[in-house]
């Protein structure tokens, strides 16, 4: 209905979703592509225990991981529970500062994992906690000045946030809270993930070529002004961009993901310069995180884009490729980067 012509879902530490996104796929005749993200140590490498693309924890970035072989959906699976039961012990540690933190109890179990698909393999993220959290806090202080007010004795409300939390009638309100904590909040209640939920950075590069799925660094960037206003202004790797293009590279990496609405012409135009320099895949995913965000990105719009919307068929027919025979992936072929392009973009019918 949005007008979409493709779809991919990338969850935290879960491809549980996977298979009934197939499903759905096959029966509205949508092609569809499936992955997972996950956060992996790089101290120890040459970036040591720098601040990448994680904004909750040095040392840890996030990865992506495309184009999963629908025969390799168990596997990944079964490598991920772990990952999830770690997450969810951490998370009910959390959960007790949250509460302390807003004086409200917060019960994990009754009012947290019901918003999660924890029950059918789902992860549970920290937007699930500030969403119990989001609630509670309606519920104890109503819509408007006596939330606000209260709201202002932890962080700081900006007058465009203070607007929408002043109206009743805003159909967005649960969310429009839960950006404004999630931007605020979590370095106060934030516990740093272990290495079960970290695993090493390189060793995770081999995971992903073993079964045939495409790996990248999704670029985050210094922020200036949060799109989705989850993400409060802060530096991330542009600082240092080239040695960590250089980094990636010895790393094994050959593939990067950036969102074209997140960040300036001036971010995206010197991150594609490097992505040609070191002959690295560009992917493109928008990351929705509040009802107030189309499905539709603009941006991609732009003629300067077009290179990725060729990569995403690429991506949805390396997907089928592998499934039939792995060492038919896009990351197993001889031919130069451009060449593998076009030849995967029309692999199949579209």
């Amino acid at each position: 209905m949005a007008g979409l012509s493709t779809a991919g879902i990338i969850d935290h530490d879960s491809l549980s979703g996977a298979r009934e996104f197939i499903e759905a796929g096959e029966i509205m005749d949508f092609p569809t592509t499936i992955g997972f993200e996950l956060r992996c140590t790089h101290t120890g490498t040459k970036l040591g225990a720098r601040r990448t693309n994680n904004p909750d924890q040095g040392g840890v970035a996030y990865l992506t991981f495309h184009g999963v072989p629908h025969t390799r959906i168990d596997e990944v699976t079964a490598f991920l529970r772990p990952v999830c039961v770690a997450r969810g012990e951490r998370n009910r540690a959390m959960c007790e500062r949250i509460s302390k933190l807003i004086n409200l109890p917060l019960d994990y179990e009754k009012e947290v994992l019901p918003l999660s698909q924890h029950a059918d393999g789902g992860s549970v993220t920290e937007r699930h906690l500030l969403f119990a959290a989001a609630k509670k806090l309606i519920a104890a202080h109503g819509k408007g000045e006596k939330l606000i007010a209260f709201l202002k004795t932890l962080l700081p409300v900006s007058q465009t946030v203070a607007a929408q939390l002043s109206d009743a009638e805003n159909p967005y309100y649960e969310y429009d809270l839960l950006g404004l904590l999630k931007a605020h909040l979590v370095e106060a209640f934030y516990l740093p993930a272990g290495p079960i939920e970290c695993p090493d950075m390189a060793k995770m590069v081999d995971f992903a070529r073993e079964n045939g799925i495409i790996v990248t660094y999704p670029y985050l960037g210094d922020v200036v002004s949060s799109v989705t206003g989850d993400k409060k202004n802060q530096t991330f790797e542009d600082s240092f961009l080239d040695e960590l293009f250089d980094i990636l590279y010895d790393l094994g990496f050959r593939a990067l993901s950036y969102m074209p609405s997140r960040n300036t012409m001036a971010q995206l135009t010197r991150l594609r310069g490097l992505c040609d320099k070191y002959e690295m895949l560009q992917i493109s995913g928008e990351d929705i995180n509040s009802p107030r965000q189309s499905f539709i990105c603009k941006a991609m719009r732009d003629p300067m884009f077009k290179n990725l919307l060729d990569t995403t068929w690429a991506l949805i027919n390396h997907e089928k490729a592998a499934t039939a025979h792995l060492e038919d992936g896009f990351m197993f072929s001889p031919l130069p980067l451009q060449e593998r392009i076009e030849k995967y973009k029309e692999m199949y019918t579209h």
